[in-house]
């Protein structure tokens, strides 16, 4: 039956025809039109292994796949989560496989158990992990860190924080940069205002002092 190398997904089971052996290891018909590679690291040291001979019927899972159609092989399936797949706030559901005074190891199908630390299990305080979850338990466990060397996963059992809305009163609201500028404008104008006015009053008051002081003085002239 020929399978189109594009639909072969990494962890897929397949079953194939060894039609050589070489250096690099074994090329198998998979029925895709193009031998997919075993690779050598692969193979037994026994080069008298039968069941690798040019011939024989093997069953393998797919390692990788290329675009231009080529696909390597393993004996060893691939973890149901790829290694690559995983990242900050991903969320798996998993088994607990063991339990430790620090916290408890969860399997989700990674290439290796993650760890939830005894203060990643609840919100609130957690004497012991015994207390929270027991071995063979499924739990929904959340990705917080992921590291490279040596590769380690760390998760929580606790609920992410949802962000709290602010709603902001109408009349608390900030004022807009133009309502900001308006308010400038007005403040402007309104200290011309009484800057003109008090100048206006002190005119006014000049001239009726004059005018005083010019009554005073008919009233003194003689006649």
């Amino acid at each position: 039956m020929s399978v189109e190398a594009g639909a072969l997904m990494t962890g897929a089971q397949v079953h194939g025809t060894v039609r050589h052996l070489g250096i690099y290891g074994a090329l198998v018909d998979i029925g895709t039109g193009q031998d997919a590679l075993l690779h050598v690291s692969q193979l037994s040291a026994d080069e008298n292994d039968i069941s690798m001979q040019p011939g024989a019927e093997i069953t393998a899972f797919v390692y990788k796949t290329r675009r231009d159609g080529h696909v390597a092989l393993t004996f060893e399936k691939p973890p149901a989560v790829p290694w690559a797949t995983i990242k900050q706030g991903n969320t798996y559901t998993g088994e607990v496989i063991r339990v430790e005074d620090f916290g408890v190891f969860v399997d989700f199908g990674a290439e290796r158990p993650g760890m939830v630390h005894v203060s990643e299990m609840a919100d609130g305080y957690v004497r012991s992990p015994s207390d929270i979850a027991e071995v063979g338990q499924a739990v929904e466990v959340r990705v917080i860190k992921k590291s490279g060397r040596p590769r380690k996963i760390d998760l929580t059992m606790k609920q992410p924080e949802e962000p709290v809305a602010i709603e902001e009163d109408e009349d608390d609201a900030l004022p807009t940069s133009m309502a900001q500028a308006f308010q400038r404008a007005m403040q402007s104008d309104d200290s011309a205002i009484v800057r003109e006015s008090g100048r206006q009053n002190n005119r006014r008051n000049h001239r009726r002092q004059q005018e005083d002081i010019l009554a005073r003085t008919l009233r003194g002239a003689p006649r």
